[in-house]
């Protein structure tokens, strides 16, 4: 807005009137973050809007979907998808990715359930030990991209093909059975509170901590910023290595809780746990609205777009659907998540080019 001020000479008694300029910048930047939240906002709701007619649509199929078996059923399987569709948001923001977190997952679950078979190991001891693992996962992926400047397709390829070759060298073909797994583990993945498991109370935790960090600390904010201009964050003194090292060892940590909570959930474990999550994972992530060129989404719409191809799933099966074309369906909405947010993300650009001509 252009500022009036008046001034009078004392002498003559006039007044003039001086216009200041505009604050041009300032209101060039509260227009491009109103704009990018409506984005954000928009696509988090389109992704609510038809999880909510999916789940509508099944019902009316079959009503026992939501009975109160099948919506525990529907947050319990949920659940680990979430947490892991959170890590890795914070790692695609950052413009990479980690195709490793379902082997952490395996390992870290075979590993906590050996530690505890024929124990009276409590629950923290479990998740501490899950979690780090998990962190010394992430803190190898995390060195080798962004100290050692490795692309991060090949790092967690490699991580992915490491890991499941020491977790089957150390299974040898056995596996963890319930049986051995102490009560109190084992009742973290069935117990509830007011008849909420505590899986998905625990996920929301992470979802809300996690949300709550990157909109409100600086070096959450900055994760946005590598992922949007790495050349421009590096000339603002972003410390970019650490920030992205950091970034990895999160989301390995998450993976690890996730193996552990996998432990208690199922008790039964085998080597090849969570094989071939990691594309279930990307593919929440970029569901949810999060750019995988970097910089660009929210946690909340990945918890969304993990919560949204679960429920896909459970549907699918409740209405017979075969099992290839449940691939087939999830492909196609893979596709067309990427090609809305291509053309998003065009609009919102030209969007902000005529505002700041303007």
């Amino acid at each position: 807005m252009w500022r009036l001020a008046r001034h009078r000479r004392k002498d003559s008694g006039v007044t003039a009137t001086l216009e200041s300029p505009p604050a041009a910048p300032e209101a060039d930047r509260r227009s491009a973050r109103s704009l990018m939240d409506l984005v954000f906002r928009a696509r988090e709701l389109s992704i609510g809007g038809a999880l909510v007619v999916l789940i509508l649509g099944t019902w009316i199929s079959n009503p026992s979907f939501l009975d109160d078996q099948g919506i525990k059923d529907l947050l319990l399987n949920s659940s680990i998808l979430v947490l892991l569709a959170v890590g890795q948001s914070v790692v695609v923001i950052t413009r990479n990715i980690d195709l490793s977190v379902g082997s952490v997952v395996g390992l870290t679950a075979f590993a906590c359930g050996s530690f505890v078979s024929g124990t009276d190991h409590s629950v923290l001891t479990v998740v501490l030990l899950g979690i780090g693992l998990g962190v010394l996962c992430g803190l190898v992926s995390g060195l080798l991209v962004s100290f050692g400047r490795v692309p991060a397709l090949v790092v967690t390829l490699g991580m992915l093909y490491v890991i499941q070759g020491i977790d089957h060298a150390w299974a040898h073909g056995e596996q963890i059975n319930a049986a051995d797994v102490p009560d109190d583990v084992l009742g973290l993945g069935s117990g509830s509170v007011i008849g909420i498991p505590y899986l998905p109370l625990i996920s929301t935790a992470v979802l809300v901590g996690t949300a709550y960090y990157l909109r409100t600390y600086r070096s959450g904010r900055e994760l946005y910023a590598i992922g949007s201009n790495p050349e421009a964050a590096r000339l603002a003194g972003i410390p970019i290595r650490r920030r992205v090292l950091a970034a990895y060892a999160f989301s390995g940590a998450v993976a690890g809780l996730a193996g552990a909570l996998w432990l208690a959930r199922f008790g039964t474990v085998v080597a090849d746990a969570a094989n071939g999550w990691e594309l279930t994972v990307v593919s929440s992530v970029v569901v949810g609205g999060i750019a995988i060129t970097g910089g660009v989404g929210t946690v909340w719409g990945a918890a969304l777009g993990a919560l949204l191809l679960t429920t896909m799933g459970s549907a699918l099966v409740v209405l017979k659907v075969d099992s290839f074309l449940q691939q087939a369906i999830t492909g196609v909405l893979l596709l067309a998540a990427i090609t809305t947010d291509r053309i998003v993300n065009l609009r919102t650009t030209s969007a902000l080019r005529k505002r700041s001509r303007r």
